[in-house]
């Protein structure tokens, strides 16, 4: 044989291993940071007792997340290749690795991360029927995520866990979403596993009948993780990675609903625009919400949500009701009214859960002076949009506050800013208006546009609920639970504007978090990082945000990518009041004005 020849086949053998390896990569190992445990821990007084902080943390919506129950969550093993037994997938530890809480930081003997909750009876998805352990015959216990598993933030410094509720959490969800999916399909596939899964399961004497129904069960899962990963891989080519602290949260509600639960695969579509997670206080108060002003009602939003992370939804059997759900509605109240507090005005500033103040004695303190030369900056560039702070009577007395509703209930108008003039990413905002949904006509569902169809499903679906229950819930206590506001969707080409009160706790920046700092949004585009990690837990007290090293197994933000860029919001030599240029809101900020305006933003 021709040298030639053989160097071309030993090129061959060596590119399809190298090929081998990085399919076994990116498809069957799970590659996490390694992070320090969690040591000491600070919470900031933002208006709520312990015991309503842990509740909310655990509160369950309804949801099973991963399509098991919780008695499984807890023994099955971390998806590594090995013929030995694994850590468990519910190690603390582990789960910490994703950007999970451990939930005894809260205070509480829970033994479950912040943001995942337990709930009642786990019902099989397809028959609506008890799941139960196949040996005992007990009904199993249902898992899924709640609000707080994306609406808690955390940061360290200097060995001080501090952790913000209501605040953008840090999550990887979408790697935690196929680990789980590894893990079920490892214990069906690697042997050994699966013995030491049903001694977990059904104890040391189980039956050869409930090892087979076990079996039964687990292939149900495995089929159910295939079909998604079938789903995930036809659309790759249009999807966007996640990564840390950031999701498309809609289009997977969208995903859910109407690919899944209503059984249509064409209306599968890729994660194309995902966004920061974003902070929670004071957003009951706001007229409309979602980056793009998009959902009016707060039962209906939260309904989604729960609905979106897999609250069992009954849209294709004709023996159960249409419509009829696990949705835990009142719970979701509950939650709501912790939130919002009550109707918040000049004299008492909003109550509920408050933004967090800067905590000097974790951080470095305020320089006073500084701050006080970057409020007049802020009143000079930022405050037309911002507004003044909320702490002051010009908030209060701002014609953004619209008049009182028939109930008597007064809400803050969020001012919706057109990507043209903003020229922020446009992708969240634009595929929410161009993604449309194929429906059958039982459902009585009359648009297809998709934040249209969803808004109109949520609204049956909450309608079924009231209705069912015992007696059915009165006309007065709907309009109260679906807090007295109309089921209004709307799909503008803008994104909202809202002041700025405990933003110095909400890294990364922009709605899709590609500005890892407030000293990078202030500068000019163009000396944004073009690329940084997400994942990292240190924060910046300097430059407000992130530390952005490189992160072993974090997640490298490429702002190249449509859904990514960090365009936008700038400040820059080319502004002129008399011209308006697409995303130049301000002129260029030198380093010293930047440092006073980062300095007054601590303060709010």
């Amino acid at each position: 044989m021709k040298r030639s020849m053989k160097i071309a086949i030993g090129l061959i053998v060596v590119g399809g291993i190298a090929y081998g390896a990085k399919f076994v990569s990116d498809n069957f190992i799970i590659s996490l940071p390694d992070y320090p445990a969690v040591q000491k821990v600070a919470w900031l007084d933002q208006g709520w007792q312990p015991k309503e902080r842990a509740w909310f943390h655990h509160a369950n919506q309804g949801t099973v997340t991963f399509g098991i129950p919780l008695e499984w969550f807890k023994a099955l093993e971390q998806p590594t290749i090995s013929l030995s037994a694994a850590g468990r997938l519910s190690d603390p530890a582990y789960l910490d690795s994703f950007g999970f809480i451990p939930g005894s930081v809260d205070g509480t003997t829970q033994d479950l991360p912040v943001g995942i909750a337990m709930g009642g009876q786990m019902l099989d998805p397809d028959t609506g029927k008890p799941w139960q352990n196949p040996q005992t015959h007990a009904d199993t216990t249902r898992i899924g995520f709640t609000c707080a598993a994306c609406h808690t933030g955390r940061m360290t410094y200097q060995g001080t866990t501090i952790v913000i509720d209501g605040g953008p959490a840090l999550t990887n969800l979408g790697k935690f979403r196929k680990a789980v999916g590894l893990s079920v399909a490892f214990t069906k596939l690697l042997p050994f596993r699966f013995s030491r899964f049903a001694k977990s399961i059904l104890g040391e004497n189980a039956s050869d009948e409930a090892k087979k129904e076990l079996e039964r069960q687990l292939d149900q899962a495995v089929a159910q993780v295939s079909m998604i990963n079938d789903l995930d891989t036809r659309v790759k080519g249009q999807s966007v990675d996640e990564g840390f602290g950031r999701l498309d949260a809609l289009n997977r509600i969208g995903n859910q609903v109407f690919a899944l639960d209503l059984k249509k695969d064409e209306n599968y579509v890729g994660t194309s625009a995902p966004v920061h997670y974003p902070r929670i206080w004071n957003a009951p108060w706001f007229d409309w919400v979602q980056y793009n002003g998009s959902i009016e009602q707060p039962m209906v939003r939260n309904a989604g949500e729960a609905l979106g992370v897999g609250t069992l939804l009954n849209l294709t059997d004709s023996a159960r009701p249409l419509y009829s759900s696990g949705i835990e509605v009142k719970t979701l109240f509950e939650m709501e009214k912790m939130l919002a507090g009550e109707q918040p005005d000049g004299s008492r500033g909003f109550t509920g859960l408050k933004s967090p103040a800067w905590p000097a004695d974790i951080l470095p303190p305020i320089d006073q002076a500084l701050a006080a030369k970057g409020e007049t900056l802020y009143r000079e560039i930022c405050k037309q949009c911002h507004l003044a702070p909320v702490t002051e009577p010009e908030f209060w007395n701002s014609d953004r506050w619209l008049p009182p509703n028939e109930f008597g209930q007064r809400y803050f108008r969020v001012e919706l800013i057109d990507v043209k003039h903003i020229g922020t990413d446009p992708a969240q905002a634009a595929g929410m208006l161009a993604r449309t949904v194929t429906l059958p006509p039982d459902l009585g569902i009359t648009r297809n546009e998709f934040g249209f169809a969803l808004g109109q499903l949520v609204e049956k679906t909450l309608n079924q609920w009231y209705d069912s229950q015992t007696p059915p819930v009165p006309p007065a206590l709907r309009d109260q639970m679906n807090g007295y506001r109309k089921n209004g969707i709307q799909a503008p080409l803008a994104y909202k504007v809202r002041p700025l009160n405990g933003i110095w706790a909400t890294p990364p920046y922009l709605h899709n978090g590609s500005v890892p700092t407030i000293d990078a949004l202030l500068g000019p585009a163009g000396d944004r990082p073009a690329k940084f990690y997400l994942g990292n837990r240190e924060y910046d007290p300097t430059k407000l945000g992130y530390k952005t090293d490189k992160l072993t197994n974090g997640f490298e933000l490429d702002t190249s990518i449509r859904g990514n860029s960090n365009s936008g919001h700038e400040f820059s030599k080319a502004y002129s009041k008399d011209k308006d240029v697409p995303g130049l809101i301000g002129g260029e900020l030198d380093e010293p004005k930047r440092k006073a305006i980062i300095e007054f933003l601590k303060t709010l």
